[in-house]
């Protein structure tokens, strides 16, 4: 396994959709395991293809472990089948944009479907920081920054505050 080096905005890569990741191979497998190094020494509680140079739809996320109950989670191929119309405000940092946090409003819940390294179709449903968390990566991988959520004043306040 390997610490891989982070994407930082505005590198393009970070605006482009990923594709579909075709078959679990060794070089996905080996993917997934340089992610999650990646993401815990980042240290981050989740990881987007895009972010490590992979443009294919994969994730990995742990949002559990800073508080001692790791829950590592690699999604291929995710999708939301659910989401609630409740929403709820969180603040997100992001580790391609690092030292820049804002507050991104997203449903509260969703269900998402995806495929595991070992083949199997999983669906959770996720609330709280995991569906805010599940909802920012799967933005990665439609070549969406925390940045693309913001109106236009607070989009020019945060890139300012990340350029200086």
């Amino acid at each position: 396994m390997s610490v891989l080096p982070i994407v930082q905005w505005p590198d393009a890569r970070l605006t482009e959709i990923c594709a579909p990741v075709e078959a679990i191979t060794p070089e996905i497998e080996a993917l997934a395991a340089d992610m999650l190094e990646t993401m815990y020494d980042a240290p981050g509680r989740g990881l987007a293809g895009p972010q490590v140079g992979a443009m294919v739809r994969i994730f990995v996320m742990d949002t559990g472990w800073k508080e001692g109950k790791p829950d590592p989670i690699v999604c291929i191929n995710p999708m939301l089948m659910e989401v609630s119309e409740e929403r709820a405000s969180n603040a997100e940092g992001c580790l391609s944009i690092p030292g820049v946090s804002a507050e991104i409003s997203r449903p509260a819940q969703v269900q998402m479907v995806w495929t595991g390294l070992n083949g199997g179709r999983y669906v959770q449903s996720f609330n709280g920081f995991a569906a805010a968390c599940v909802q920012h990566e799967l933005d990665h991988l439609d070549g969406v920054v925390t940045f693309d959520h913001l109106d236009a004043d607070a989009r020019a306040a945060l890139e300012a505050e990340y350029a200086a």
